[in-house]
């Protein structure tokens, strides 16, 4: 017990943050005797019941007082949240805005931003444009048109042309399905509304310092994306609103335009000359939208933004009224002009995914022809068996650079799929099974670049099958190649075959994250060669493959029917599954561990593309740990052990980097299980690359990184300047066999349970030690902080 006077003692805190799948304060702590000591149900520090007023007693303990920070409730909670992941294509499009690779050249930066930002804009209009060709096209136009697709849907008979009631005529038809497309237009605006207060209006720790310069991640506006997502929400619900508008003036002006009624045409030709003035602000806004990190950005929106707000709604009701006229003699027949909408949409995509691909090889090559690129520290000699785990260059852009083209292309062409999968599921179940056009039956169907979207889908799922086979297929041969290695790791056991290839199988599995970036090429590729043809053969046919292929010799109609049939099934059983999927991830620990490193990496990043992607939970969590430390340390003047495990680990060197540096040298940084440098710094160089985590090392008084051969998320940051940061490869599992120390087989943990490691606690006492080494010199009080 230390009874001296203040200045001969500081306390000590281990601020333990938890990773992927979430953890329950009892198990970070060891004890179910826990209190909240700060924070909410969502997200909050905890500590054990003994230690809630440790730092007043004057204990010198053996050991840093521990406290947990949850925040898994930023990411899970209430089942209804799993509908977030039908916005997947938003927030892989928003993931493409971050990986773009490191540049000083302002002008490529600009130009980057500015197109993934028109991209996620056409993702938003498809997904609107979608839901109008439902309601719209299929349901008030084609199906309440004929009688025979009116039969025995009760809720559509009240609009059915042939009964001739007062919401039969055509255009009262359209604006009542207009609603639909409408409101998910609302909907999303309001959802995005919600979650910017609980996330992107968290003030960061307060700090007068400028910061101009230095990573990205240390500016006092990084974590504070609040006006940014208000404009980009604000273009997004007027551009979707717009498209409404659009797809209900369109067949009524073309009606008016065809009969020469003079005053309906002229009302007609104005409000379309509305719509384009709000579509070009509402371009605008997004292309002028940008981050404004140097500073927290307060300011209120700007005008542009609260005319869309205010100026789409009432054009959208201004059509509804236009269309809803009365006109004699006007009936549905065939399809609504969309074909033209639908390719229009795909090609704009693809010309502007070729001129980001194009902008992003040059700030790759920008990047390695800077001459001031800090070189990759010399890492220890690690043995052979670790050779197939970490392939390339550590700190090298993955796909050269073309990783955020690459992944815009994969939302495009998930948004593409899903659309044309939902779309021509839909219309089979309107027109009962049938074959639209056929028989008589007024049902034309959707769009034919739809319908060839939809019979893609198959051919997709072949691809991804044999994707699997081939990863499986390796994992074989390097589990043999890495089994006949296995002896340097345990020298002098006797072989077990069985304990070898559980082993050797754990590491070869692990090293297939390493694999994903190929994987993201070839799927890219098919899908552009898929999404290529879709459009010629819908352009060359006008028709879906199945009546195109018609007529043809071989069973090529029979496979193109099937094709198109099977497409449609799919997307309605795979949506079916996702939700289901998510609903129980969302509730279940275990399931969330499964598939959460890939949400929770894709929620990390603030919302900068998309306002309609799921929110950043960085936001608050980041936030809360800033404020947290730069408290207590100056209320303690103590000394604090950083302990991030997996995505807590980059939650935590995020948060070090907000501090401000006599706060920072209080700090040392312990990570394990960190996925930093395989995942963050390979897919995100700009932020996350060798430069920023030397950058973050410098600036530390110390860091440790433990990692594992057999781990599928983390691995070594790979950094160091006098003093190596990974201490790794731990042993997984500690022993081969069984022996004296260890009398029952010891698990392969992988991923789990490094506090259990004697190297962690180790490591720990190393941490401690040199910060109080290094303490005294940092300020002028004199005070030691041993």
């Amino acid at each position: 017990m230390s009874t001296g006077p203040r200045d001969t003692w500081a306390p000590a805190l281990e601020l333990l943050v938890h990773g992927v799948g979430g953890a329950t304060p009892d198990g970070m702590l060891g004890d179910p005797r826990t209190v909240r000591v700060a924070g909410d149900n969502t997200a909050g520090l905890y500590r054990r019941t003994a230690d809630v007023d440790a730092e007043q007693d004057g204990d010198d303990r053996k050991g840093p007082v521990p406290e947990a920070y949850t925040w898994c409730n930023l990411t899970s909670g209430n089942g209804s949240r799993a509908l977030w992941l039908l916005l997947t294509p938003f927030m892989i499009v928003n993931l493409a805005h971050w990986m773009r690779p490191p540049t000083g050249r302002r002008g490529l930066n600009r130009t980057y931003d500015v197109l993934v930002r028109l991209i996620a804009l056409t993702l938003t209009l498809l997904l609107v444009a979608a839901v109008c060709e439902v309601s719209m096209d299929l349901v008030g136009w084609q199906c309440a048109g004929g009688a025979s697709c009116v039969r025995g849907k009760y809720w559509l008979g009240f609009a059915a042309a042939h009964r001739g009631g007062w919401w039969s005529e055509p255009g009262r038809r359209l604006a009542l399905a207009a609603l639909v497309p409408a409101a998910l237009t609302a909907l999303l605006w309001w959802l995005s509304h919600r979650t910017w207060y609980a996330y992107e209006s968290q003030r960061p720790a307060a700090d007068d310092r400028p910061r101009a310069d230095g990573p990205a991640l240390a500016l006092p506006g990084f974590w504070y994306g609040r006006r940014l997502v208000a404009r980009l929400r604000s273009a997004h619900t007027a551009a979707g609103l717009l498209t409404v508008a659009t797809a209900l003036l369109v067949p009524a002006l073309r009606h008016d335009h065809e009969r020469g009624t003079g005053a309906l045409v002229a009302t007609g030709w104005g409000l379309g000359a509305a719509i384009a003035v709000l579509s070009a602000a509402a371009i605008t806004e997004t292309c002028r939208a940008g981050r404004s990190e140097t500073e927290p950005d307060d300011a209120t929106d700007h005008r542009t933004a609260r005319l869309l707000l205010c100026g789409s709604p009432a054009v959208l009701a201004a059509v509804a009224g236009y269309a809803g006229w009365h006109r004699p003699g006007w009936v549905s027949a065939g399809r609504l002009p969309a074909d033209a909408t639908f390719t229009a949409f795909t090609l704009v995509q693809g010309a502007m995914i070729a001129a980001l691909a194009v902008t992003a090889a040059l700030m790759h090559r920008a990047a390695r022809e800077r001459p001031h690129a800090p070189a990759i520290p010399a890492q220890s000699a690690e043995p052979a068996v670790d050779a197939p785990h970490y392939g390339g260059r550590p700190g090298r852009a993955v796909l050269r650079g073309l990783g955020g083209p690459a992944v815009a292309l994969l939302a495009c062409a998930l948004g593409g799929v899903l659309t044309g999968g939902v779309c021509q599921r839909i219309a089979d179940w309107l027109d009962r099974g049938g074959t639209p056009g056929q028989d008589g039956d007024p049902l034309q169907g959707p769009p034919a670049l739809l319908t060839w979207q939809a019979s893609i889908i198959p051919v997709l799922l072949v691809v991804l099958v044999g994707v699997v086979a081939g990863a499986a297929w390796r994992v074989w041969r390097e589990r043999l190649a890495l089994g006949e290695r296995l002896a340097e790791l345990y020298p002098g056991e006797a072989r077990q075959p069985a304990r070898t290839r559980q082993i050797a199988g754990a590491i070869a599995r692990a090293g297939l994250t390493d694999s994903v970036a190929s994987l993201v090429a070839l799927v890219c590729g098919v899908s552009f060669v898929l999404g290529a043809g879709a459009v010629v053969g819908a352009w060359i046919g006008g028709s879906g493959p199945g009546e195109a292929a018609r007529g043809t010799p071989g069973p090529l109609p029979d496979v193109a029917r099937a094709a198109q049939s099977l497409g449609s099934w799919l997307v309605g059983a795979g949506v079916v599954a996702l939700l289901a999927l998510g609903r129980r991830a969302y509730r279940d620990a275990s399931a969330r561990r499964t598939i959460g490193i890939l949400w929770d990496v894709g929620t990390f990043w603030p919302r900068a593309a998309h306002p309609f992607a799921p929110p950043c939970y960085a936001e608050r969590a980041v936030p809360d740990l800033t404020w947290r430390m730069a408290a207590w340390t100056a209320r303690t003047d103590g000394r604090i052990i950083l302990s991030g495990h997996s995505q807590g680990g980059v939650l935590a060197a995020a948060a070090v980097w907000q501090l401000d540096p006599a706060t920072r040298r209080r700090v040392a940084l312990l990570t394990y299980g960190c996925p930093l440098e395989r995942l963050y710094g390979r897919w995100f160089p700009a932020h996350f690359g060798p430069a920023q985590l030397c950058s973050l090392h410098r600036e530390l008084s110390a860091w440790r990184n433990l990692w594992r051969r057999t781990d599928p998320i983390g691995g070594p940051v790979r950094v160091g300047e006098g003093t190596v940061v990974d201490r790794g490869p731990l042993k997984d599992p500690v022993a081969y066999g069984r022996t004296p120390r260890h009398p029952l087989p010891e698990p392969v943990l992988g991923h789990s349970s490094f506090q259990t490691d004697p190297a962690f606690a180790a490591e720990r006492a190393a941490l401690l030690r040199r910060l109080a080494t290094a303490l005294p010199a940092q300020g002028s009080s004199g005070r030691s902080s041993g």
